[in-house]
């Protein structure tokens, strides 16, 4: 693993960040925290960080080995490039655009980002709700052009975790709208609370970490509309349990069963289109969900299939 993590040392600021949301819950929500969802969400925490142990020295060794092999060298005193520390942190904010948008429109990806959007409660804690699994999808790929970009892996892994301490903060609605500068650019709690809902408007939207730029140049941008609709989040087929196993590999169960039923032309379309995809068409995906709300709502606007490569049980 590196040597440095600002998420570890922001650790107590998450925990004294979700008391004290805790005590607004208390006096204005009551019902945004629940009990054993909390819970859940905690343990989602505790082992994702195991996970990440068990895995991220892998990683980190073979970033270091394909650094190798960069275009670009910032020389030996890499830390001490200025510019590159803003330059990489923009551009793995851009990774992570594209990772959280297949996170969202391929099934493998799915299963392991679906935990992360598991919970029915939207508060700080559902921040904590990380991914065991994610090493099975080998989403690790997406920032190997930044280490071919000449990007120490320790800079990229530095400029990945102020990226997530970022999000925490927009895991609540105890924040609304923001001034109108701010959202312009970038995300903020009204944009999330649009990324975890289920509402059929806010179907696989604002996929964005820290800017929301990236979602208004690539076509995913929904403005959040409190006064229209109320936001339900989760995902479209609830859990319906805390049970923490289930919550973590049911979709990987649910790609597993799929695929040994599916006539064998179909088994790889299983796991590789969208979530919700059926050979036989007996479930829906959000496109398929979306497009007709949309046309309940006299719209004629098409919806175009976001499968990067070509929802589910999908969240938004």
């Amino acid at each position: 693993m590196p040597d440095f993590s600002p998420v570890d040392y922001a650790v107590p600021g998450f925990v004294a960040l979700v008391l004290i949301e805790m005590l607004w819950a208390w006096k204005k929500r009551p019902d945004a925290y629940e009990p054993r969802d909390t819970l859940t969400s905690l343990a989602f925490g505790l082992g994702s960080t195991v996970a990440g142990l068990i895995t991220g020295g892998l990683f980190f060794a073979l970033f270091l080995w394909v650094w190798q092999y960069r275009l670009i060298d910032f020389g030996p005193e890499w830390w001490a490039v200025w510019w590159a520390w803003p330059l990489c942190f923009v551009l793995d904010d851009l990774k992570y655009y594209w990772v959280h948008r297949f996170g969202h429109r391929v099934r493998w990806f799915w299963a392991s980002h679906v935990n992360h959007h598991s919970s029915q409660h939207y508060n700080l804690s559902t921040a904590l709700r990380q991914t065991w699994t994610g090493a099975l999808t080998l989403g690790f790929a997406f920032a190997l052009p930044l280490v071919l970009l000449g990007f120490h892996p320790l800079m990229i892994a530095i400029c990945g975790g102020f990226n997530l301490i970022y999000q925490f903060w927009i895991h609540t609605e105890a924040i609304g709208k923001l001034p109108r500068w701010f959202e312009a650019v970038m995300n903020t709690p009204s944009h999330h609370r649009v990324h975890h809902a289920t509402n059929p408007r806010y179907l696989d939207r604002n996929y964005a970490g820290v800017f929301i730029v990236w979602d208004r140049m690539f076509g995913t941008f929904e403005e959040e509309r409190p006064e229209e609709e109320k936001i339900r989040y989760g995902i479209v087929k609830q859990l319906g349990s805390f049970n923490l196993l289930w919550a973590v590999f049911h979709e990987w169960i649910g790609i597993a069963q799929d695929m040994w039923r599916a006539p064998w032309r179909h088994k790889l379309s299983y796991l590789l289109r969208e979530p919700g995809w059926t050979h036989d068409g007996s479930r829906e995906t959000s496109d398929m969900i979306r497009a007709r709300w949309l046309d309940r709502q006299g719209a004629a606007e098409p919806v175009a299939n976001e499968n990067p490569i070509a929802g589910e049980e999908h969240a938004a």
